[in-house]
């Protein structure tokens, strides 16, 4: 993969190359419209590696809808039509490089309330990503289980009870299994969709604590309503609006503490006061 150069000045005078790091995703003009009627437009920026991308806005102005397309969510919606280029890396994601489960496996994502498979048990729920990939040695399973919950600080609480079905967990343990699920197939990037937004005070700060660990190995990039949490947990932030009869549009993107402390935008400003929600 390619690097972007930037030059500095040295002190005798000689200019110095660097090689920035290529970003993990980027997105360049993507638009989201449902039977015609459009629920996102023209957004552009650039998803940094290693890090967490906050995306932040009131409901409607297309948060869910615009991380829902970057691992194709919205193939399996009616009437969804997504324009605009999104790459992962050097792969066009709407293109036919990958097939779309292969992609489901490098941009893993983490919905808003835990999903695991209730009748299945805690192991067969972590390694069921690369069953479906048709990995089945029970060592390379076992190994990757293991890894993944440990990553998803959930190892201590279940290494001994790994027949267990998920639904005996509680629900911030539901929603780490969740994350250990996504983890094992080793995904490049990780969406996470409100991930605690129906967890207790205890639970969420375990899950943000995570998010902080995790972005070491993992880029990740989460929808939340919640400004404190944005403001923990993200490097980046990108604020988006609905105006009037206009789709969901990208207001600011910025460090995030540049959209806390100094917004360009005064709609950025006065949604971080909470002048509107």
């Amino acid at each position: 993969m390619s690097q972007e150069p930037t030059t500095t000045q040295t002190g005798s005078g000689i200019e110095a190359v660097a090689l920035l790091p290529e970003p993990a995703m980027r997105l360049r003009d993507v638009s989201v419209a449902f039977s015609g009627r459009m629920a996102v437009r023209n957004v552009t920026f650039d998803v940094a590696a290693n890090k967490v991308t906050s995306m932040i806005g009131p409901s409607g102005s297309g948060k869910t809808t615009l991380l829902r397309s970057l691992n194709r969510l919205h193939d399996l919606t009616k009437g969804a039509v997504v324009k605009g280029e999104i790459q992962l890396g050097d792969i066009d994601v709407y293109g036919n490089e990958l097939p779309t489960t292969l992609l489901r496996s490098r941009i893993g994502m983490v919905f808003q309330r835990p999903n695991p498979f209730p009748t299945m048990s805690i192991y067969d729920n972590v390694v069921s990503g690369l069953r479906f990939n048709g990995i089945k040695k029970k060592s390379i399973l076992d190994e990757a289980a293991e890894s993944a919950l440990i990553s998803a600080a959930l190892w201590d609480s279940v290494k001994d009870r790994m027949k267990a079905h998920a639904s005996t967990l509680s629900g911030g343990e539901q929603q780490r299994l969740c994350i250990a699920r996504a983890l094992a197939v080793e995904p490049e990037v990780l969406l996470m969709d409100e991930p605690t937004s129906s967890l207790d005070p205890v639970s969420t700060q375990r899950i943000e604590e995570l998010m902080v660990e995790l972005k070491n190995r993992v880029t990740i990039i989460i929808v939340t309503h919640n400004m404190q949490q944005a403001a923990r947990v993200s490097d980046d932030c990108a604020f988006l609006l609905m105006a009037e009869d206009r789709a969901g549009e990208l207001i600011e993107f910025a460090p995030t503490t540049k959209i806390f402390n100094n917004p360009s935008d005064s709609r950025t400003l006065d949604y971080i006061q909470g002048r509107f929600g």
